[in-house]
């Protein structure tokens, strides 16, 4: 699919995000380890939640859009084969957790992009608690007990995080995890909520084994990330005014709208309030009437990283000279980002050159229209056609159908702003 992008004159409505991504993921595996039924309201539909839910169902787990039948703590069954877990790392690295602490041996695939991507960050840490794994291909389980662990993590990661928190659920004692930075604490909320003995002190987060784990009944919010690429095109485009939904709030994540607020786009929370745990607000936004450059590095961008390709957009219009660094993950996601962002905004006539571990941006720069290529990675598809909505002309997105794997309409809602 070739989506074709068209300079917008003002962006007005209301935005209904699709359900956090994160929040699903987790959702359906901890419901498939808890002691009957969860229920959920605003699952994600993307294509990367759907890959959980079919890992979940081969390990013999019923699940559908809004329930997960969980089957306790040692209720899961050995699959039949492989389990797919398609473009989605959240899920292979979090069912590696999850599975390494399991009396049957389980294979763990995904598609070429996913196959590409980095494993020996879950797999070392895995095997330290005991753990039977290997990589490449990601092979865990089998080999019980496993034993708690003090693990110091050299990258920050709430994925391995979160898998090495899933296996201490099945450990011997204690497990800790000491993050470099502070990341994205779902799992822990999560799993507070379902009766574990879970706590964080700063970086540091510890987690007891458990018996049981209580089924869930939530709202998941709006994904944060999917609404970062609405600020920054509302921010940009004059005369622009967007109130955005049910968005999740969580403290480990608003570090990007801290970001929106220092370069001055101004972003208000209205009706905040609390939905299964989780922070929810709406989100008010409209376009900035002076603007500044930007500087992101070190933790800050290990904060925001799912956020930092439409921030180069954003550094594109941005006065002076913006600096994003300190992401050298953006190598090793979906694609690399740090490549493909440059290429297609340099496309577009930015002033970029990529780094080992991101961009430096001079603007701001008069965008046109071009053909240019996602390279499968919604975040870039979704960060190139915001990039568009500021360039003069028509702007056309390969392979623009990627964005399915977290933003399922996207580009409806997009058409229904302009």
């Amino acid at each position: 699919m070739i989506a074709a992008i068209r300079k917008a004159r003002r962006l007005e409505g209301d935005v209904m995000l699709p359900g956090d991504k994160s929040i699903s993921h987790r959702a359906l595996i901890l419901g498939a380890i808890a002691s009957g039924e969860s229920r959920f309201r605003g699952l994600s539909s993307g294509a990367d939640v759907r890959s959980t839910a079919h890992c979940v169902r081969a390990l013999g787990v019923e699940v559908s859009d809004s329930a997960v039948g969980g089957v306790g703590m040692h209720g899961l069954r050995a699959p039949t084969g492989a389990l797919d877990c398609g473009n989605s790392g959240t899920t292979m690295r979090l069912l590696a957790g999850l599975l390494a602490a399991q009396p049957f041996v389980t294979e763990l695939r995904g598609d070429d992009s996913l196959t590409a991507r980095p494993m020996d960050r879950v797999v070392t840490p895995l095997r330290e608690m005991g753990a039977a794994a290997s990589w490449p291909p990601l092979v865990v389980g089998g080999r019980m007990p496993l034993h708690g662990i003090d693990y110091v993590m050299p990258v920050a990661s709430a994925q391995v995080k979160s898998a090495l928190l899933l296996a201490g659920l099945f450990a011997d004692g204690r497990t800790t995890v000491v993050e470099p930075v502070a990341t994205r604490n779902h799992t822990e909320l999560m799993l507070e909520a379902m009766g574990a003995s879970v706590g964080a002190d700063g970086r540091h987060v510890k987690v007891s084994p458990a018996e049981r784990l209580s089924p869930l009944d939530i709202e998941i919010p709006g994904d944060l990330s999917a609404a970062s690429f609405w600020l920054v095109a509302a921010g940009l485009v004059s005369k622009s005014r967007l109130r955005i939904r049910n968005a999740g709030i969580n403290p480990t994540r608003m570090k990007f709208i801290e970001l929106l607020r220092g370069i001055g786009i101004g972003v208000t929370v209205e009706g905040a309030r609390k939905a299964g745990g989780e922070p929810v607000g709406d989100l008010a936004v409209g376009t900035a009437p002076n603007l500044r450059p930007l500087t992101i590095n070190g933790a800050i961008a290990a904060q925001t990283i799912d956020e930092l390709p439409v921030f180069a957009v954003a550094a594109t219009q941005l006065p002076g000279t913006s600096r994003i660094t300190g992401a050298g993950e953006l190598r090793v996601k979906e694609s690399n980002r740090i490549a493909a962002m440059a290429e297609g905004l340099a496309a577009m006539g930015a002033d970029i050159a990529a780094l080992d571990d991101g961009w430096v941006i001079t603007g701001p720069r008069h965008l046109e229209g071009a053909r240019v290529r996602s390279h499968r990675d919604h975040r870039v598809a979704m960060a190139l056609a915001v990039a568009g909505l500021l360039a003069d002309g028509t702007t056309e997105i390969d392979d623009a159908e990627c964005v399915d794997i977290s933003y399922p309409g996207f580009f409806d809602q997009l058409e229904s702003l302009c």
